[in-house]
């Protein structure tokens, strides 16, 4: 045979085997076009805000070391790399979640190598700091290792990230199912921000999820939009039972969802294919915790160990403010490992001084007073109602959430901790006409009358069980908040091993 003929012949399977991978790609791309454009713009507004704030800018100053450096790969050259190559390198991670390749992948790693790249610095140092926490976590439920990467979807690795939405932390709960997994969520604790207890709540609403569907990929589609909705994209595909089957009839960030997943774990493996760099650390990996049982202010503990208190807020974000309310419960106080010790050595002073800090600046810890409601009337401000209870209006707007510019909306429902000083008497009566009327306006009532006036009533006889019959709609969080207690304790009471429950089913909720 001719050399010639021979060439031509190699040229000609060379080309084939090329065009083999993009055409079985093809096959998974979703029936959609992406618009490439359009989740640039979204992902670099979503990834801006994340970083706006003091717990990212400490990384800023590494990062802005690598946005002017010459790159092993200039941007335009993505374009230039073939559907074989991101191929290879996906299946090349042997990750038990199926790491589909498609259009809308390619689209969202083109996201993350353009846009992304100085942003990428900061959390790939983060990952140094929290990967080793999710990786323990995630084992320890029996979820994929890989699933830590949702993170980097979910908040840029940043715990005091909160969505328009409401969710917070690097798992981005909501409140209503943080509260369903146990975290504590109050003016002056959010558990959705501590790194650890936020990854076992992750970790077993993960795991309930694949035991609903027994796919990864569903599991994770659930996680972002919420069984109800996953299950009428599968009601409505005529019964498919996979991700890229249901794809079209899922919400439209759902649809995205995935696809970034698989984007972000991609970058976080082949990020110096792409000349990306992973930044110095500036948060001290090695740290130790001490359990708290009286009130800490954190900048008395600054000027007793010489811990920023910056520092200190970055290794506690669950802490809102700069009293960790340790008088009502035990709380970890995390310190880089070398000043541990030195906190110990000076434990006693630190929380004398602590509560002479909190009392002069008017900070109210959960036990040292009641906490009362108040249900907004027309005209009434901020100043007037803290007028009223004998409350800082700064106070009240923390205790709350809101802003400096924050407005008050007729029948808003004001959370405030009355000092111990106020005479609960005198203020009894405006609070219970306030309360609103829930299930817990009762308690409320009751946590309002004087020591005084409860000593002189006779002391109520132990209470018959009370029983719940399961209503459609309801699950064990809802249920536990109309009865004032939580899915924990219902599930104790029932001796329930899950979460699931049936509409009819008759539940013990208070003993």
């Amino acid at each position: 045979m001719p050399v010639i003929l021979k060439r031509h012949i190699l040229f000609l399977f060379f080309v084939f085997s090329l065009s083999v991978v993009p055409l079985c790609v093809r096959a998974q791309q979703p029936e959609n076009k992406v618009d490439t454009s359009y989740y640039m713009t979204i992902d670099a507004a979503n990834y801006d805000s994340l970083l706006n704030n003091f717990y990212m800018q400490q990384f800023r100053s590494s990062a802005s070391r690598h946005m002017n450096r010459r790159a092993t790969m200039l941007y335009d050259d993505f374009d230039n790399i073939p559907d074989s190559v991101l191929v290879h390198r996906l299946q090349k991670l042997h990750t038990v979640v199926p790491l589909t390749y498609n259009s809308e992948v390619r689209a969202y790693i083109k996201v993350y190598v353009r846009i992304m790249s100085h942003r990428l610095d900061a959390m790939l140092s983060l990952s140094e700091y929290y990967f080793p926490i999710f990786e323990v976590t995630l084992d320890h439920y029996k979820v994929p290792e890989e699933l830590k990467y949702l993170t980097i979807v979910e908040s840029a690795l940043n715990p005091q990230a909160t969505s328009r939405a409401g969710a917070a932390g690097l798992w981005q709960f909501i409140y209503g199912t943080g509260k369903h997994y146990d975290l504590e969520i109050s003016s002056l604790v959010d558990e959705r921000r501590d790194p650890y207890k936020s990854t076992v709540a992750a970790a077993r609403y993960l795991r309930t999820l694949y035991d609903m569907y027994g796919d990864w990929q569903m599991a994770m589609a659930a996680y972002n939009c919420g069984p109800g909705n996953v299950n009428k994209a599968m009601a409505r595909s005529g019964g498919k039972r996979t991700f890229w089957e249901i794809y079209p009839y899922l919400p439209r960030e759902t649809r995205g969802y995935i696809p970034k997943y698989i984007a972000a774990t991609y970058i976080m493996n082949y990020y110096h294919e792409h000349g990306l760099v992973a930044g110095r650390y500036e948060i001290p990996i090695r740290i130790d915790t001490v359990h708290l049982h009286r009130d800490v202010h954190l900048g008395v503990v600054e000027k007793f160990t010489g811990i920023p208190r910056e520092q200190l807020r970055q290794l506690n974000p669950q802490f809102r403010t700069n009293v960790v309310p340790a008088s009502s419960r035990t709380y970890a106080l995390s310190l880089p490992a070398n000043k541990a010790s030195l906190f110990l050595k000076y434990e006693d002073t630190i929380c004398k001084e602590s509560k002479d800090t909190i009392t002069k600046n008017s900070v109210i810890s959960l036990n040292s007073g009641t906490i009362v409601y108040h249900k907004v009337r027309k005209g009434e401000t901020f100043n007037s109602i803290a007028n009223k209870y004998g409350v800082s209006a700064s106070n009240l707007r923390r205790w709350n959430g809101k802003g400096r510019k924050s407005t008050l909306k007729v029948g808003t429902k004001l959370k405030i901790y009355l000092p111990a000083t106020v005479s609960s008497q005198d203020s009894s009566d405006s609070i219970v006409a306030d309360s609103v009327a829930t299930s817990d306006s009762a308690a409320v009532a009751s946590d309002t009358t004087t020591a005084r006036v409860a000593a002189q009533k006779p002391v109520a006889k132990p209470k018959q069980p009370v029983y719940h019959t399961v209503k459609k709609g309801e699950n064990l969080s809802t249920i536990a908040k109309r009865y004032g207690t939580t899915p924990q304790k219902l599930k104790q009471m029932n001796g329930l091993k899950n979460d699931v429950i049936r509409v009819g089913q008759k539940l013990k909720v208070k003993s």
